[in-house]
């Protein structure tokens, strides 16, 4: 029996996910599906995309299935050519179950993509929020989704035996009036606090209060706005397949790196030496 504490209230998680208003963010890494998927250059057939928002997926990817981000998800054995887990494995109780699900629907040299928040998404706030709440209450509560660096998040896709792995971060720097517009457009995306271990009792007035001024004193522009970042972590892998490029073999090359150096080099004029 699995006895690892849920990370997520999936029922908080719905909540919020059905109150969505704002979707910049989403139609910001619908682009950059898209052109990534270009650049493969191959006709996709037996797509599914995996989210909490079918709706919006549904109009980016009208010929793909639409799978709910549930812990058990809703795919068939090497059923699709394509996998897109879009914008909800952050939420994710178990991100590595997640991938290996899709990794199974895939069939051989099928394409798994996804997109989450990586770590360094409203670092600003998430600081500004622990000194308020310190000063305020003397203790700190779980407020933002404990989010993945790259370099940990792409070793996922080998630990799930997918192929050919990539793992790239994009950030994204938004300008708000102030901190308590930037609290709003998180409640409007559908990422207000759906944490399991959150504090149910509400928060005290005074905390955000406080943060917002600390937001501005740390993270203000000079025209009296505040920035947020949003990092992008972009993953690609592929299931398995003969047909696909595979390292040499240790020991099978024809030149040594030095003669390959040397080679790049060009000849040695003796007279310079």
């Amino acid at each position: 029996m699995n006895n690892q504490p849920l990370l997520t209230d999936r029922q908080a998680l719905a909540r919020n996910r059905a109150r969505m208003t704002a979707t910049f963010m989403l139609e910001t890494v619908a682009d950059e599906f898209h052109e990534r998927l270009n650049e493969v250059n191959r006709t996709f057939t037996n797509a599914a995309v995996v989210s909490g928002n079918p709706e919006f997926w549904g109009d980016q990817f009208p010929n793909a299935a639409q799978v709910v981000d549930s812990d058990t998800l809703d795919l068939e054995p090497q059923s699709r050519d394509l996998v897109i887990h879009a914008m909800a494995l952050h939420w994710a109780n178990d991100p590595v179950g997640q991938i290996i699900q899709s990794h199974r629907a895939l069939r051989p040299d099928g394409l798994f993509l996804a997109a989450l928040f990586g770590g360094q998404t409203l670092h600003e706030l998430r600081t500004v929020l622990a000194e308020a709440e310190s000063r305020v209450t003397g203790g700190l509560s779980p407020r933002i989704a404990p989010m993945g660096e790259i370099r940990d998040v792409g070793a996922l896709l080998q630990r799930c035996n997918l192929a050919l792995p990539v793992a790239d971060a994009v950030p994204f720097t938004v300008s708000y009036q102030d901190a308590w517009a930037l609290m709003r457009d998180l409640r409007a995306m559908g990422e207000a606090n759906a944490l399991n271990a959150r504090h149910r009792a509400p928060t005290r007035r005074k905390v955000f209060e406080l943060a917002a001024e600390l937001y501005q004193q740390h993270f203000g522009t000079e025209d009296g706005r505040i920035t947020a970042t949003f990092e992008v972590i972009f993953l690609a892998g592929w299931a398995p397949d003969e047909s696909q490029q595979k390292p040499l073999r240790p020991g099978s090359a024809k030149f040594s790196l030095a003669e390959a150096l040397n080679a790049a080099k060009g000849p040695v004029n003796q007279s310079d030496n």
